[in-house]
């Protein structure tokens, strides 16, 4: 319900808090909060993906700069470079891993009627990957080429609505076909990756990314949008702090959106 929500608001009321919860108290994840809890961790990295941020220092600046918006929008701890980056390390990311599963099964369930291009009776999947560039002075075991660091994000789509059922972190070298032996058909989204504690931030921000995307394909099924997943990101883009009712910002706008001129972006799936 609107009720003079934000649309960000609206957006993360989609989200089953009792499993995130579930999974925070699983693996302890706000022992070493600091005042900024693995909810805030998510909002924040959530509204980067929406939003296209590029840094910690974007992301901070442009938080802080909606004032007292951030309070309404679901934010309880204070915005700062040092705490997300601090909760980037600290905090497990296998509860956004666990978290992700949820909406994948949920997803999925919605987007199982879903028609395809040709007509098959069974699910159908496709294979591909995106490299994630990483800075190599801070990332030393993601050593790519030799002055750049780099991970591989290979991921399974099931074609019923584009909904990722697995996912495997490599370095950046790693050709997809060596991926193949890998893959648990049918089982629960899950991420594999050859690091230690130390790429624990790379994984968080990957598993939120993932949790951000099928949030949208999820509220594109329940909304009954017709728009495209694409689409639909592009609007949250620039309405996520607006007071309007989400389903009205969704079909406002009628033209089609260009292509994001940002090469740096993160774009997990072709959308």
């Amino acid at each position: 319900m609107f009720e003079g929500q934000l649309v960000f608001a609206q957006l993360m009321d989609f989200l089953p808090r009792r499993e995130f919860g579930a999974g925070v108290d699983k693996y302890r994840g706000n022992r070493r909060s600091r005042g900024f809890s693995c909810r805030d961790q998510f909002l924040c990295l959530g509204f980067a993906q929406l939003t296209y941020r590029e840094s910690l220092r974007d992301i901070e600046t442009c938080l802080r700069a909606l004032g007292p918006k951030l309070y309404h929008a679901g934010f309880r701890g204070k915005v700062s470079r040092s705490t997300l980056a601090d909760a980037n390390a600290a905090h497990d990311w296998r509860i956004y891993a666990d978290f992700a599963q949820v909406l994948i099964r949920r997803a999925r369930k919605l987007y199982a009627q879903e028609p395809l291009a040709v007509d098959l009776a069974q699910t159908v999947y496709a294979l591909d990957s995106t490299t994630i560039d990483l800075r190599l002075s801070l990332f030393p075991w993601a050593k790519f080429r030799r002055r750049k660091g780099a991970v591989k994000l290979h991921t399974l789509l099931d074609l019923r609505g584009n909904i990722p059922c697995f996912i495997h972190v490599s370095h950046g070298k790693m050709p997809d076909a060596n991926v193949l032996d890998q893959l648990p058909i049918e089982q629960h989204l899950r991420i594999k990756a050859f690091y230690g504690t130390s790429d624990n931030a790379v994984k968080t921000q990957v598993w939120i990314a993932i949790s951000v995307y099928v949030l949208v394909a999820i509220v594109k099924k329940e909304l009954r949008i017709e728009r495209s997943l694409y689409d639909i990101l592009q609007i949250l883009s620039l309405t996520l702090f607006e007071k309007i009712p989400l389903f009205e910002a969704l079909h406002a706008q009628n033209q089609p959106f260009p292509e994001h001129p940002d090469p740096n972006q993160l774009k997990l799936f072709d959308l």
